[in-house]
């Protein structure tokens, strides 16, 4: 891949999406990409592994790096911080790979802002029943928990006509490719100008 080429490609979602699994299955199908691994202050979970699925630091830690200018975005999600390396993108993106983040809706506005030529992308569930079946599947969330992240998820979910392209994560490996295709400057589809995804998003969103 020729280093002019590199793009960065910003990809958010409500929580309940499968927003992880696509962007890991995306990696791991195109060696070339680079993700880039966010900061974070939440606790580990216990299949999670530094520096592979965040970089988990403490808030003295966190509010260094900001005040360092090494965030190139942060948000708060439900009571903990999340942030972009700034450092870590421009290098990747120096060294010529196209360069994925997997961040939420507030941090993506932030990036559009400081590099506007970023592409973005919003992956949807297929619908609002979906979205809780995914939430309570995962078995690791109090009822309290799973109501306070669907009701974050829908007003989350608001916010897609922000975005460049929308992926409906209906069928895993047609997401896959339609993340590819967007990858490949070829998905006139998923643009968010499309008429008729705008017709499928309003059945989601509304």
């Amino acid at each position: 891949m020729k280093k002019n080429s590199a793009r960065l490609f910003v990809i958010a979602a409500p929580s309940g999406a499968g927003k992880t699994t696509l962007v890991k299955a995306l990696v791991e199908r195109n060696p070339e990409l680079r993700f880039s691994v966010s900061y974070t202050t939440r606790k580990r979970r216990e299949t999670e592994v530094d520096g592979r699925d965040y970089l988990f630091v403490n808030e003295v830690e966190f509010l260094r790096l900001q005040d360092q200018g090494e965030l190139l975005e942060s948000a708060v999600v439900f009571d903990n911080r999340y942030a972009t390396s700034r450092s870590q993108v421009e290098r990747m993106l120096a060294e010529g790979h196209h360069v994925i983040l997997e961040i939420d809706w507030q941090g993506a506005r932030q990036v559009r802002e400081s590099m506007p030529e970023c592409i973005s992308i919003f992956i949807l569930p297929p619908s609002r029943a979906e979205l809780e079946r995914r939430l309570r599947g995962r078995r690791t969330d109090s009822d309290e928990v799973i109501a306070r992240r669907l009701r974050d998820a829908l007003g989350d979910m608001s916010h897609w006509d922000e975005f460049d392209y929308t992926i409906i994560n209906d069928d895993l490996n047609t997401a896959i490719a339609q993340l590819e295709a967007i990858l490949a400057g070829d998905n006139a589809a998923n643009r968010n100008s499309n008429p008729g995804l705008r017709s499928r998003v309003a059945d989601i969103v509304c």
